[in-house]
């Protein structure tokens, strides 16, 4: 008797014993032959639907005796083989780089601050001295401060370094986010050929140009060509 395989709740129960196309008849002969199927591998079967359990026709040897005893041939199952395919490993890695491209942007806009604190302090200002003609001389030059207050920019000159006759020359006004933390410098060179030293402001990637006309400075006018 042969040995029937418990079944599983998704799998259907094939028995190649009740195929009769395994038998062949003769047609002049009552009696059928058993052809035993085909030994093959039975998860390349295109015949049986995936999930299939195949329950093979037991085989009984003879004894000695004469008498007849069964062997089981076991139950074959044929399982279902999924290829998935590695979503998680992929989301997990463009998460990482998302996280490192934020995180290296944010490294360098912080270092570029840093330096700029270093550099400028805050708010942020810019000092230099230079003989300009405004009553003063190679051992009391002008002194300059350049200064970007809360987005304005402003410039004090101190003529031979005597605070009391201080003068305030009001620059633009920056617009934008972060612009309070913008560095301004300048540098002192005569750039429309008077001989006199005029001052060029740099914000960022602009220029702005004031005029020394001898007693003070003033801004540039429409229409003067100047030398940068």
């Amino acid at each position: 008797m042969g040995i029937m395989a418990r079944k599983q709740p998704d799998q259907v129960e094939y028995d190649v014993s009740d195929d009769d196309n395994l038998y062949s008849t003769r047609s002049h002969s009552s009696a059928r032959r058993y052809q035993p199927p085909i030994e093959h591998d039975t998860l390349d079967d295109p015949l049986l639907p995936r999930g299939t359990m195949i329950r093979r026709r037991s085989r009984g040897l003879t004894n000695a005796d004469g008498t007849t005893r069964a062997i089981a041939i076991p139950t074959v199952e044929v399982e279902q083989r999924r290829q998935r395919f590695p979503m998680l490993p992929i989301l997990i890695g463009m998460l990482v780089m998302a996280l490192l491209v934020y995180g290296l942007s944010s490294f360098s806009s912080w270092w570029r601050i840093h330096q700029d604190d270093t550099q400028f302090g805050r708010p942020r200002t810019f000092q230099l001295d230079a003989v300009v003609g405004h009553t003063d001389s190679p051992a009391n030059p002008t002194h300059f401060i350049f200064l970007n207050l809360n987005r304005h920019i402003e410039i004090i000159e101190l003529p031979g370094g005597d605070s009391a006759h201080a003068r305030i020359y009001p620059g633009p006004v920056l617009f934008g986010d972060g612009q309070d933390l913008t560095p301004v410098t300048a540098e002192i060179r005569d750039v429309n050929g008077d001989g006199k030293p005029d001052i060029i402001i740099h914000i960022q990637d602009q220029q702005l140009v004031f005029i020394n006309d001898g007693t003070q400075f003033r801004p540039l006018r429409p229409g003067e060509h100047v030398k940068l």
